[in-house]
C-alpha cells in the first residue's frame, strides 16, 4: 500500500483524475492524504467532493477555502472574502444538487481532520504551524492560513547553527504542507522541497499543475497546466 499525498485541488475535477491516473492510483490499495482546499477556484467543486468522498483510505486534512465551504454548506454563509477568492464557482458547482447530495458531502466534510501524523512520524497540515506550541493545542486558524513556516524553513536549511535548526525541524520525520503556492516563484512547478519541509502547492488553482507525491518514495506526478484543461474558463 502506498501513502499518496495530493496538493490543493481548487475544484479542478479534470485535473484531479488526470494526476491520480498519471500515479496508477488504486483506491483499493493506496491511501490518499488530501492537504485541503478541495474547494473554491475552478468549476467543479462539487463533482470534486463527490468523487473523492466515494474512496476508501481517505484523509482530508482542513484548509481555509473547505472551512468556507463547509460554512456555505452546512450554514449558508457567503463573505464577500470567500466569494470574491473562488466561492461562487463553488455555490455554482452545486446548482442542481439535491438536498440529499449536499448532505452527503456535508457528511464527508465533517470528516476533515486539522492535521495528520502518520506512523514513521510526518505530519500533513494544509497550512503550518507554531513549532512553539504542541500541534494538538493549536488553533484553526494557524493550522489553516499559516505561511511563516514555509518562510522559516528556509532560514532553517541555511542556518548557521545546525543544532538549532535540526532541533527545531526535527519534531517531525517530514512536514507536508499546501496553501503556499509556489507557482509564481519556481517556474519549474516541482514540489518545492526546503529542510524538512515539502510544499505541493504547484498552484492548481491558479496558472499552476496539481502535484502528487509518494510519501515514502517521492516519486511525484502532475496534471497538465490546469487551464489548459478548462480552456471556456476564466478560473480565479
Amino acid at each position: 500500500m502506498r501513502r499518496l499525498v495530493l496538493g490543493d485541488v481548487h475544484g479542478a475535477h479534470r485535473a484531479l483524475l488526470q494526476v491520480l491516473e498519471r500515479a496508477s492510483y488504486n483506491p483499493k490499495k493506496d491511501e490518499l492524504i488530501l492537504l485541503g482546499d478541495l474547494t473554491d477556484g475552478w468549476p467543479e467543486s462539487a463533482q470534486v467532493v463527490d468523487y473523492l468522498s466515494k474512496l476508501p483510505r481517505v484523509t482530508w486534512v482542513l484548509g481555509n477555502h473547505d472551512q468556507w465551504s463547509l460554512d456555505w454548506l452546512s450554514k449558508g454563509y457567503t463573505p464577500h472574502i470567500w466569494t470574491s477568492q473562488g466561492g461562487k464557482a463553488t455555490i455554482k458547482s452545486y446548482e442542481g444538487s439535491t438536498s440529499k447530495q449536499r448532505d452527503k458531502h456535508l457528511a464527508f466534510f465533517l470528516k476533515t481532520v486539522l492535521y495528520h501524523i502518520d506512523k514513521d512520524n510526518n505530519l500533513f497540515v494544509h497550512g503550518g504551524f507554531n513549532w512553539h506550541i504542541p500541534i494538538e493545542k493549536q488553533d484553526v486558524y494557524s493550522l489553516t492560513w499559516d505561511r511563516n513556516l514555509f518562510a522559516v524553513a528556509h532560514m532553517w536549511q541555511n542556518a548557521s547553527n545546525k543544532k538549532q535548526a535540526d532541533y527545531t525541524v526535527k519534531a517531525y520525520k517530514e512536514v507536508f504542507i499546501g496553501h503556499t503556492t509556489t507557482s509564481r516563484s519556481d517556474p519549474e512547478l516541482r514540489p518545492v522541497h526546503v529542510s524538512n519541509v515539502w510544499c505541493l502547492d504547484q498552484g492548481a488553482g491558479w496558472e499552476g499543475k496539481l502535484t502528487c507525491l509518494d510519501v515514502v518514495t517521492k516519486e511525484f506526478w502532475q496534471s497538465d497546466i490546469v487551464s489548459t484543461l478548462y480552456p471556456e474558463e476564466r478560473g480565479r
